[in-house]
Order: structure tokens, then C-alpha cells, then sequence
């Protein structure tokens, strides 16, 4: 697929806002690349969802829009109340969309959104460890160390807030 990151469709909604075509889209896409691409049999549907945040990326498909990338963005103080930080999750790029940076407009898109809703807070995500320099890019540094998550090792990784 020859999409270009300037074609793509970009929709910031929260659960309730999302259709079911959308919902289902990301549910699909997940399996696809955590649970079939990854080997990796885990629960996704983990309650998290209907209190977050969600990036979908589209791009054109053949008899409708195509999701190319996905992230989800989970509330301070959620699912831990002594939680502060905004934690980004599931950072996807479907098959068809890679090798075009998608995942790197996705992430800078997505700090514009967070940083616009919660300015001063810090922001963390559960990294993949070999997406440290993807991450640390984007000023996220390793707060753990690695360790492994469903048989694929990953880091805790977190970017200062102001008031941090």
C-alpha cells in the first residue's frame, strides 16, 4: 500500500465517541499484530478501553477507510488512583502501513493531544525493549529495567512532567 502520512485520516476520540466500525477496527487490528504477529496470547480486552483515550490513524482501503495505526491513552489516576501519569498503550502500525514513519507521526500526534489535555503531567508507556531509542526520541526515558511481559521482554519508559 503506497499511502502517504499527508493522506491519512486522524481521529482523537474518547470510547464513547468512537462507532463500532471503529471499535472494531481496533479490536482487529490488536489481535493482529499483539496476538497472531506477536505470538503473544494475552487478555486485550483488560476493561481499560472505555476510560481511555484513542488515535486511530486511517488510511485508504479499497471499499472504505483502513486503520494503519492505533494507540490508546489512559487517564492519570486510571486504573491506579495513585497513578499521575497519562500512559500511553497498544502502539500499533498494521501491516500494510509500515516502513513510511507512521509510527512516528502517531507518536508525535498523540503528545500534541496529551500535552493540550494535560499539560504539566509526566507520560509513561510499557515499551517493547528494542523500542527504547524509538521512545527516548521522544524524551521518554527507561524507569525500570527490563523485564518480561507475555514472553516479549519490555521496559517501563517515562517522560517528565512540568511539575515533576
Amino acid at each position: 500500500m503506497t499511502t502517504q502520512l499527508s493522506h491519512l485520516e486522524w481521529r482523537w476520540k474518547r470510547f464513547d465517541d468512537l462507532t463500532t466500525a471503529e471499535v472494531y477496527d481496533m479490536l482487529a487490528a490488536r489481535s493482529a499484530v499483539f496476538v497472531v504477529e506477536q505470538n503473544c496470547v494475552y487478555g486485550d480486552i483488560d476493561g481499560l478501553d472505555t476510560d481511555a483515550w484513542h488515535l486511530l490513524a486511517y488510511g485508504r482501503g479499497e471499499t472504505r477507510p483502513k486503520l494503519a495505526g492505533y494507540l490508546r491513552v489512559l487517564l492519570p489516576g486510571h486504573p491506579d488512583e495513585n497513578e499521575k501519569d497519562v500512559r500511553i498503550g497498544r502502539v500499533l502500525t498494521t501491516a500494510g502501513f509500515r516502513g513510511m514513519k507512521l509510527g512516528n507521526a502517531m507518536l508525535q500526534r498523540a503528545l500534541e493531544e496529551i500535552l493540550k489535555q494535560w499539560p504539566d503531567q509526566p507520560i509513561s508507556l510499557h515499551a517493547q525493549a528494542h523500542l527504547q531509542r524509538f521512545y527516548g526520541a521522544f524524551g521518554f526515558v527507561a524507569s525500570s529495567g527490563v523485564h518480561d511481559e507475555d514472553g516479549i521482554p519490555h521496559v517501563w519508559m517515562r517522560r517528565p512532567g512540568f511539575d515533576s
